[in-house]
């Protein structure tokens, strides 16, 4: 896999790990793109950094950066570490489902998009997790 894609879906990762909201109202045909989009435009320093760390056993975000510019998926930096990259995905997980679930609680996603992004969110974690490149 080429080191660029492995730095691009690590950021996306690490970035929807740390905060934000994962999808826009348009954006309902395909989330993957959305969060590659999302990424490159905010900022990786918001919400929860500490978890999102300690679940990865890294001791900065400047760590997991040098890690993913090297080519290292998130699966490895966290099995470098003697973490359970389980835990990990598990993690990311549960905080896009709480994001789900308050933009259909806000209103701001349909019935419908919510359910298919529900649906595709495990997947979509574990592939940016282990650095599976997208057909």
């Amino acid at each position: 896999m080429k080191p660029k894609l492995v730095l691009v879906v690590g950021t996306m990762v690490l970035t929807i790990t740390i905060g934000g909201s994962l999808w826009s109202k348009d954006s309902k045909a395909d989330p993957l793109r959305t969060a590659l989009e999302y990424s490159a435009s905010k900022n990786i320093h918001t919400a929860h950094p500490a978890d999102f760390l300690q679940t990865l056993g890294a001791s900065s975000e400047e760590e997991v950066y040098d890690a993913l510019l090297e080519g290292k998926p998130l699966a490895l930096i966290a099995e470098d570490n003697g973490r359970d990259v389980r835990q990990l995905i598990d993690l990311q997980t549960a905080e896009l489902s709480e994001q789900l679930d308050a933009r259909l609680a806000k209103g701001s996603l349909s019935w419908e998009a919510y359910a298919a992004q529900k649906a595709e969110l495990r997947e979509i974690v574990e592939r940016s997790v282990y650095g599976v490149n997208q057909a």
